[in-house]
């Protein structure tokens, strides 16, 4: 059994799959194409990633890869949690620049399902958070993108003060949405 729940944006779902507990431990799967399927979520991921942020407060985003690298996210936490985003960069979409943001966390055992179209970004909550993500396509530098995490026109409303994120150069330094050329047309 896994449980699909919609977000409010096009696409975006938050995933929990079923986990079943005994004194031993627990089982889950965390994907599985046929039952996901199912519930109208078909896509081929081709590479798994996992990241380890020390400190809590650590930002990584928004970041997205333009076609043809664009990249369906499949995201969860190993250990700790997070503050997690998805934001609509499909030029002509009704939901343009919306965001919709989600708690995750290894007690809650929850995924969010971020398709291609939509920036991706994520805060810290904890220290010592270890993040796992599918794409469905290989990284590519020449596609890779960010967008500022503190966009105005975005108005992530995120669980901290941006003075308490720790930031990479790279999204310290990301342009706005307006300066962006996403390479996503609503169709």
């Amino acid at each position: 059994m896994v449980e699909v729940r919609e977000l409010g944006l096009d696409g975006v779902c938050e995933i929990r799959p079923a986990k079943i507990e005994d004194a031993r431990g627990f089982f889950s799967e965390t994907w599985n194409a046929a039952k996901l399927a199912h519930a109208g979520i078909a896509v081929d991921f081709v590479q798994d990633n996992q990241s380890l942020s020390r400190d809590r407060g650590v930002m990584r985003g928004l970041h997205f890869q333009t076609p043809p690298f664009a990249q369906d996210k499949l995201v969860r936490v190993l250990r700790g949690s997070i503050f997690d985003v998805a934001v609509d960069i499909r030029k002509g979409s009704p939901s343009f620049g919306n965001w919709v943001g989600l708690t995750l966390s290894d007690k809650d055992w929850n995924q969010i399902l971020v398709p291609k179209g939509f920036a991706h970004g994520f805060v810290t909550l904890e220290p010592d958070t270890e993040v796992v993500y599918k794409v469905s396509a290989p990284y590519s530098q020449p596609h890779d993108r960010s967008i500022r995490f503190d966009d105005p026109d975005i108005g992530i409303e995120w669980p901290l003060a941006a003075a308490e994120m720790v930031l990479s150069t790279k999204d310290a330094t990301a342009p706005y949405l307006a300066e962006v050329e996403t390479g996503f047309v609503y169709a």
